[in-house]
């Protein structure tokens, strides 16, 4: 009974918007399963499956926060004041859904 305790709390909770922080953590959990000697080769390659796409989601929101860093970067300090208030700022939609 404790194995279906937790099954049911790997399971990806559809509908559910989860932190960077916990998409990693998830990430790392299935990595750790994956290591296991006892795992079945089909549960081994549903959570190979899930871990990619978690990582590639993780990829494409630090590529968000590298560019948002940049802009900030970029943005502040004396050049940015000399800029004419015409010119359109970038947005900063981090984790829009796009």
């Amino acid at each position: 009974m404790a194995k279906i305790t937790q099954n049911s709390g790997t399971k990806k909770n559809a509908g559910a918007k989860k932190t960077f922080e916990e998409r990693l953590e998830r990430l790392e959990e299935l990595g750790d399963e994956i290591r296991k000697n006892d795992i079945p080769l089909d549960d081994a390659i549903k959570a190979f499956e899930e871990g990619l796409k978690l990582a590639r989601t993780l990829e494409k929101d630090l590529e968000k926060i590298e560019t948002r860093i940049e802009i900030l970067m970029n943005g502040t300090g004396a050049d940015s004041s000399e800029e004419s208030d015409s010119e359109e700022k970038p947005e900063l939609g981090l984790f829009d859904e796009g």
